[in-house]
């Protein structure tokens, strides 16, 4: 794990037990997994948004404040930045389609193949693309 993300982890949890008005972070611990998921909600948004307007350094402006909302999180729910590391290597070398049809909630088209990962986005596929006789 990168030094940056170690000892950002480290801060995170230090957090914890600071009080909410001398520290953003303690704040948004303090307010709850609402409050942390909402402010994660709108950093996504901003990204989005500086990606739309191709400007580079807004881009990694906003992705710098999603990915510290994300790690935010992370340690608001006790999970370590390293289980997300160890998942993303446990899936290097997979392909996107090939790691989907493997989680336990798949479902696969029996037409086109298509892999879904719900039940009900199967039977939207299906009626959209095959009812109509689309392969």
């Amino acid at each position: 794990m990168s030094d940056v993300l170690q000892q950002l982890t480290q801060v995170l949890e230090q957090r914890k037990t600071a009080k909410p008005n001398e520290s953003y972070v303690a704040s948004l611990y303090s307010d709850g997994l609402d409050k942390i998921l909402k402010k994660l909600g709108e950093e996504a948004t901003e990204t989005v948004i500086a990606a739309k307007n191709g400007n580079d350094k807004e881009l990694i402006y906003e992705m710098a404040d999603l990915w510290f909302h994300c790690l935010v999180l992370l340690s608001h729910q006790n999970i370590e930045p390293k289980i997300i590391l160890d998942e993303l290597e446990r899936r290097f070398g997979l392909s996107g389609l090939e790691e989907k049809a493997n989680r336990k909630n798949s479902h696969k088209c029996s037409i086109c193949h298509k892999i879904f990962s719900s039940e009900q986005g199967l039977k939207i596929h299906n009626g959209k693309m095959h009812d109509k006789g689309e392969k």
